[in-house]
């Protein structure tokens, strides 16, 4: 196979991974999703991110239909990022994809449950123990990095569940492992210190006479000085060679020149020889030491490929366990049906936000268990969602967005329980406040096609009326809803128009969120939960009420009043009396 069959490798790109790597080396990288091998060779994350996701999840991209969906679900990856315990996880987490089948979403989900359970068991300590092990973890340590993890993970004493596959390595395998890529981990081909103490020794006494042989007028007088006769200086130079440095007096007498022409001259020759002798003992000894840590390296070669695919495989468990654990994610349902249920569903973009209120929804048929009174029904493949400003529309749409692509990627999802039907394409499309006709066609040709292409298209669709004049975005919406049922798709749609529309096919329901009024400090308050098969109300006497109230200036209060009579003065007037009432009470 050529690189350049890859999707995102043009010729340069090529060239740099066939030089860098080698074609053989650059398409295994790819194949298994190695975005640290990529990197590596002088790609950027983001190049390499983008290609690995469309070599690994070709098949399954085509599911992020519009710009808008690639965004929820590029915000779903960050998210998920945030818990990676190692940088590789986080590559990892990256390039995770929808998948193509329901089994391998099933797989995916299976493994990440276990994870989720194992690390859920997990007391504080231990589970800050395993934190500690990860944060071992060097990305540019390669082999070595993840011996050292997994025998950090070992030390933990945590068994059981994910963490068998590092429980079962041989730990003495392993430390044997650690010592020879420590050796062998050294500048170029040189073995690194303290892989041998007599290498280390010898290493240690080039060096001193280094310093020995660039001094030497200090080492002439020093010798001179310890020789009363000339016929003793070759004794004293052993003496003082061996006092400075350790080697041995017989190596530094057989350094020692046979003529010379002074005591200089002398010197530089015998530390010269010295330092030759002295750099091809730490040579052959450096030779010797490495072939006996490559054998070593050899014989535990089973153990470090399985403590690298035991470390990968492992950070990558507990990084989505600690995001699935974090956002009490569950598992969804999937069902042969064409259908998105969902129940008591949070919105992961809220998840710091306070008192958030879960919303309970669902289009297409299903059997979702709802003990509540306001059930969402089954059979409606079509809702159009209608109701208060800052209501919560656009945030349902996003959630059910959020949790289809989670489902698909075999990951759990944010709500107590969720029936999936698996689609082909999910349409979401935020408001984009432009009257521009460039923005009316540009949004008109990525929401239709996917729904006249034969796929399973779920369809999320935020106020369209935003895009053109009310007029025609009220026809068109009709229009889109229209096409929804005829092609047997799922959607729903948010709008202010709903009056518009009517009558709607008789496979769609309106839907509608309720304003309940202010509270004492003047706060808007809304059910954020839809009431089914009724259109809601945006109900603006609240937010006139709200200017009324808090306008300091008289004029300005007049002014707001003005609007209160327009919208009606004695809903203001009891929406202000309500407010106040609550604030005395």
């Amino acid at each position: 196979m050529r690189l350049e069959e890859y999707w995102g490798i043009g010729p340069k790109t090529s060239d740099l991974l066939a030089e860098e790597l080698g074609v053989e080396r650059a398409i295994e990288a790819i194949e298994a999703a190695d975005t640290r091998a990529l990197t590596a060779a002088g790609l950027s994350r983001g190049r390499a991110t983008r290609i690995l996701r469309r070599a690994t999840g070709a098949e399954s991209m085509d599911l992020l239909a519009t710009r808008d969906t690639r965004d929820v679900y590029k915000e779903l990856l960050d998210l998920a990022e945030e818990y990676a315990v190692t940088p590789d996880a986080a590559d990892r987490i990256r390039v995770l994809t929808p998948l193509p089948t329901r089994e391998a979403m099933t797989d995916r989900l299976d493994e990440v449950l276990e994870a989720t359970e194992t690390w859920r068991t997990l007391g504080e300590a231990d589970q800050r123990a395993v934190l500690d092990a990860f944060e071992t973890y060097d990305v540019e340590g390669g082999e070595r990095s993840a011996v050292e993890t997994a025998l950090a993970l070992k030390q933990t004493g945590i068994e059981g569940g994910i963490f068998e596959q590092t429980a079962n390595l041989d730990a003495n395998a392993l430390e044997d492992a650690r010592a020879a890529l420590a050796g062998l981990a050294g500048e170029g081909d040189r073995v690194g210190d303290g892989a041998d103490d007599e290498l280390d020794r010898l290493r240690t006494q080039l060096g001193q006479i280094e310093d020995l042989a660039a001094a030497t007028p200090e080492v002439v007088e020093a010798v001179q000085d310890g020789a009363r006769r000339p016929s003793e200086f070759q004794d004293a130079l052993v003496r003082h060679v061996t006092d400075q440095t350790g080697v041995d007096g017989t190596r530094v007498r057989d350094a020692m020149p046979s003529e010379a022409t002074d005591a200089q001259d002398f010197v530089d020759a015998a530390l010269r020889e010295l330092r030759r002798a002295l750099r091809t003992a730490v040579e052959e000894r450096e030779r010797t030491v490495a072939e006996s840590l490559e054998d070593d390296l050899a014989a535990a070669r089973d153990d470090v490929d399985a403590a690298v695919a035991a470390v990968d495989s492992l950070a990558l468990s507990v990084s989505l366990a600690r995001f699935a654990v974090a956002y009490d994610l569950t598992r969804p349902t999937f069902v042969d049906r064409e259908t998105i249920a969902v129940c008591n569903a949070r919105n992961l973009a809220l998840a710091d936000v306070d008192a958030v209120q879960p919303v309970t929804y669902a289009v297409g048929d299903h059997d979702l268990e709802v003990h509540s009174a306001n059930a969402p029904p089954s059979g409606d493949r079509v809702a159009v969602l209608t109701g208060a400003n800052s209501g919560g529309k656009t945030t349902l749409l996003e959630t059910l967005c959020q949790v289809q692509l989670l489902a698909q990627m075999g990951l759990p999802v944010p709500a107590e329980a969720a029936e999936v039907g698996l689609v082909d394409t999910v349409v979401f499309h935020r408001r984009h406040a432009s009257f521009n006709a460039g923005v009316l066609e540009s949004t008109l040709r990525s929401v239709v096609p996917p729904l006249t292409g034969g796929d399973r298209t779920l369809m999320l669709v935020d106020e369209f009326e935003a895009i053109t004049e009310p007029g025609s975005a009220a026809n068109l919406l009709h229009g889109l809803v229209t096409l929804t049922v005829e092609r047997s798709a799922l959607g729903v749609f948010v709008t202010h128009l709903a009056a518009d529309l009517e009558p709607l096919p008789e496979e769609a329901r309106t839907d509608g969120i309720f304003a309940e009024g202010l509270n004492q400090d003047l706060d808007l308050q809304v059910d954020y939960q839809p009431r089914f098969g009724t259109v809601g109300k945006s109900t603006p006497e609240f937010i006139v009420s709200r200017l009324v109230a808090n306008a300091g200036d008289p004029v300005e209060r007049s002014g707001f009043e003005t609007l209160a009579r327009a919208v009606g003065e004695e809903a203001v007037q009891r929406t202000l009396s309500d407010a106040l009432w609550t604030e005395g009470e």
